[in-house]
């Protein structure tokens, strides 16, 4: 992968903006990012029972619903046609693992909508969890992977995955 010799969304005075991708081709792109809510044990276990519905289930809406959002949240991204959204948020060992990918064919990239997904569905799962307890933590909200685009593919490496928690099985 080859690393700009500037950023794009700066003029040459230096000036934000909005960078002008009307010429660049269509293409598939895809973005996976993944963000970690950290919990205690006792939130964890208190998670199936919530009298807010399951903090799970409406943390990816929330991400979904925030993917096909993003332009309207980060000033200088383009509004895309979104061709697929997921979600996934699991209880993993000391919280939740939240997975974000999204896709679309178009000229730009998707890891802001990825990114911005991840991020609100973990924002959620405190929203639906701080009534338990106030020091939750949200880390490590990051790209994992990319295809697509000028600047090729991207994939995280393991050893450089720094994620604490390992998946387990949610039971009702």
């Amino acid at each position: 992968m080859t690393k700009p010799s500037h950023l794009s969304h700066f003029d040459a005075a230096g000036q934000a903006r909005m960078v002008d991708v009307s010429a660049k081709p269509p293409t598939r792109r895809t973005a996976t990012a993944s963000a970690f809510v950290e919990l205690s044990a006792a939130v964890l276990a208190a998670l199936p029972a919530s009298p807010k519905g399951d903090p799970l289930q409406v943390a990816r809406f929330a991400g979904i619903q925030a993917a096909k959002r993003t332009a309207d949240l980060i000033p200088m991204c383009h509004p895309l046609p979104l061709t697929h959204v997921d979600v996934q948020a699991e209880i993993a060992r000391g919280g939740v693992r939240i997975t974000a990918t999204v896709a679309t064919t178009g000229p730009t990239g998707v890891e802001m909508e990825a990114l911005t997904a991840a991020a609100v569905a973990a924002l959620t799962v405190y929203d639906m969890t701080k009534a338990l307890d106030k020091a939750i933590v949200i880390r490590e909200v990051r790209l994992e992977a990319k295809t697509g685009g000028k600047s090729g593919n991207f994939k995280r490496s393991a050893s450089r995955s720094g994620w604490r928690g390992q998946a387990v099985t949610r039971t009702r």
